[in-house]
């Protein structure tokens, strides 16, 4: 990498086999004291614009980009970088080089979380007074913190798909053997995902990566996020934000449920008569179905033969996602993949039930996908997603067939989706609103003067 004057940059760590947490280094090397030393896997000119000579708490406005914060014990704030926006914690600099390194290592292993971009240490005022190194991560596009999901009452059925959401992205955090330490709605950003959520980590300041976790290190995981989530909520309902009839302790306890349902699902052996050998083809389909592939899988028969125990070997989430893109070049949530499959499924059927797969899945895409895309006014492109777009399009021809008693055409479909539903949701991309003190305060309360998130 180029070095720019009055900065080192510094690849990341390379020792990605490394198990637990970076040694601590007691100070910085001599020769990066006093000189501004960014750590990063691609050096963007765009850092050295921003302020670093100022404490992050009082960076100019016209630096920020106003957009809900979730709780947290850092000062944190989101700024343009490049037409794009970052995340930027002040913390230690021990804590900030182990969470870009745990978050490089994550993203290696296909863990849904968001992207570390640097870390930057050397901080000084222009008078000499040091300052906190920072922690720079991407902001997840179409993502909002938990509390700025609804502008009025959080329902109790949204919040157990919260809860589920969460339950996956921890099982999937266990398998690749990462222990998180603090496991909380606030340290994760959720996303839509064809009427559910999608679960993505936000803060791995506390976790560590080890070969395989231990029964107990996953038990205590899931009990600080049961304790957590339980708090979480009681804040939420003091704020008068969910259902008065919303019990914390016992809707917290949901996630032990859902975790140890799915954790068991992939994980556990299964034993049957040899007569019962069609139970192998339905646990895969099961797994399919929560979005995992199984590429290995054991079977072992007992020495009379007479039943055999099965074990998937190796399970990778993300089924329906890989088949999509594929098939279509089209990257979506899990769910968005599941949905779209199936109405390119039906394309297929209805249409040349004969025709080659790939061929038919091309002309879905140039027949449904592409002319929903193309008709959503520029204006509201930054609403949702496009293929949440699609998905709600689909649910919403379908309901409206139903409701009419007829075939609605697609172009129907799409215009009353736009005019009735679209127009009235909150934008869910990386809106830059004008960072006045009130605006940014009403973003991190959660309070949010348009339509709820979930309809």
């Amino acid at each position: 990498m180029t070095e720019q004057p009055g900065a080192k940059w510094n690849h990341e760590p390379t020792d990605f086999d490394q198990i637990g947490k970076l040694p601590r280094q007691s100070a910085p090397p001599a020769s990066v004291m006093g000189s501004l030393n960014i750590t990063a896997a691609a050096a963007d000119p765009g850092l050295l614009d921003l302020p670093w000579h100022i404490r992050l708490e009082e960076w100019p406005a016209d630096n920020l980009a106003a957009l809900p914060r979730g709780i947290s014990r850092h000062v944190v704030r989101f700024a343009h970088l490049d037409g794009s926006v970052i995340a930027i914690k002040e913390t230690s600099e021990h804590v900030a080089r182990h969470e870009y390194h745990m978050l490089r290592k994550l993203a290696r292993l296909d863990v849904p979380c968001v992207e570390p971009v640097a870390v930057i240490t050397g901080r000084t005022t222009p008078d000499g007074r040091p300052l906190d190194p920072v922690l720079v991560t991407r902001h997840l596009k179409f993502s909002l913190p938990y509390r700025a999901l609804f502008s009025q009452k959080l329902r109790r059925d949204t919040l157990t798909r919260l809860i589920d959401a969460q339950a996956l992205l921890l099982v999937r955090l266990h398998l690749v053997g990462f222990y998180w330490g603090d496991v909380s709605l606030s340290n994760t950003l959720f996303r839509r995902d064809a009427g559910a959520f999608a679960a993505y980590l936000v803060d791995a300041e506390t976790g560590e990566l080890y070969p395989d976790l231990s029964t107990g290190q996953r038990e205590y995981d899931l009990e600080i996020a049961r304790v957590n989530i339980a708090g979480e909520l009681m804040d939420l309902l003091e704020g008068g934000l969910i259902e008065e009839k919303v019990d914390p302790v016992a809707t917290s306890e949901l996630i032990m449920e859902s975790y140890r349902r799915l954790w068991a699902e992939l994980t556990e052996k299964e034993s049957f008569e040899l007569e019962d050998r069609w139970r192998v083809g339905a646990r895969i389909r099961r797994l399919n179905e929560l979005g995992f592939d199984v590429e290995e899988y054991a079977i072992k028969t007992t020495p009379d033969g007479s039943t055999i125990q099965l074990q998937p070997k190796v399970v990778d989430a993300g089924h329906h996602q890989r088949r999509l893109l594929r098939l279509t070049g089209i990257d979506a949530q899990e769910n968005q993949a599941r949905r779209l499959l199936n109405d390119m499924d039906s394309f297929r059927n209805d249409v040349a039930p004969l025709k080659d797969e790939e061929i038919s899945a091309h002309e879905w895409v140039s027949s449904i996908f592409e002319p929903i895309v193309r008709s959503i006014p520029r204006e509201l492109g930054g609403k949702l997603e496009p293929a949440e777009v699609v998905h709600e399009v689909l649910e919403h021809r379908w309901y409206k067939s139903k409701d009419e008693e007829r075939n609605v055409p697609l172009a129907e479909a799409v215009q009353s989706y736009v005019d009735d539903i679209l127009r009235f949701r909150r934008d869910e991309d990386a809106i830059m609103l004008s960072t006045d003190t009130d605006t940014i305060k009403m973003l991190e309360g959660g309070v949010l003067a348009d339509a709820p998130f979930d309809e």
